[in-house]
C-alpha cells in the first residue's frame, strides 16, 4: 500500500468520524476522541478536515487538542507512563522521581523512547494525593512509588 492510498483511507476514515458526531450537539471533543482512538493520535490532517466540516478555524481545532494532555499529535509507544505531577506528589519526592525515569529511559515529557517501548507524559492529578507519588501505567494506577519501584514495573512491562 502506497503512501497516497494509506493517506486517502486515513481521510475516509476521518470523513467517516466527522460525519458520524456532526450532528451531535458539542461534536468537536467526541470526534478528537474518536479519530485517537482510531488512529492513536490526532493526525495533522484531521485538524482541517474537522474545521471545515463543523465551520471552526483550524486554529480553534489546534486549540482543543493542544490544551487537553490526553490528545497527542503522534502514536504513543507500546506503554504509556503517566507521573503525576500535581503538589502532593511533588511533595513526595516526585520531582526526583520524574527525572530519574527521564533519565533511565533517556527521553523527556510527551517523547518516546527510541525503540518504542514507552511514552513519558505528566498527568496533573490521579486522585492518590494521600499514597504520593503516583503514576499510571498503561491505564493502571499505582501509589507510595520510588525509583526502584517504577523500575520494576518498566523493566516488567518492556520484556
Amino acid at each position: 500500500m502506497t503512501l497516497h492510498t494509506m493517506a486517502a483511507i486515513d481521510a475516509a476514515r476521518i470523513e467517516a468520524i466527522v460525519a458520524e458526531h456532526a450532528g451531535f450537539e458539542g461534536p468537536l471533543l467526541p470526534i478528537l476522541h474518536s479519530i485517537q482512538r482510531e488512529f492513536g493520535h490526532i493526525p495533522e490532517m484531521a485538524k482541517e478536515m474537522i474545521a471545515r466540516a463543523l465551520n471552526l478555524s483550524r486554529a480553534e481545532v489546534h486549540g482543543v487538542v493542544t490544551f487537553y494532555h490526553d490528545f497527542r499529535a503522534r502514536p504513543a509507544g507500546r506503554h504509556v507512563l503517566k507521573l503525576c505531577r500535581a503538589e502532593a506528589c511533588q511533595a513526595m519526592h516526585g520531582d526526583a522521581l520524574a527525572e530519574g525515569i527521564k533519565a533511565l529511559l533517556g527521553i523527556d515529557w510527551h517523547e518516546t523512547t527510541s525503540d518504542g517501548a514507552v511514552t513519558l507524559e505528566p498527568v496533573f492529578c490521579l486522585g492518590l494525593c494521600a499514597q504520593a507519588p503516583a503514576a499510571m501505567l498503561d491505564g493502571e494506577v499505582h501509589a507510595r512509588l520510588d525509583e526502584h519501584c517504577l523500575t520494576g514495573l518498566l523493566r516488567e512491562v518492556c520484556r
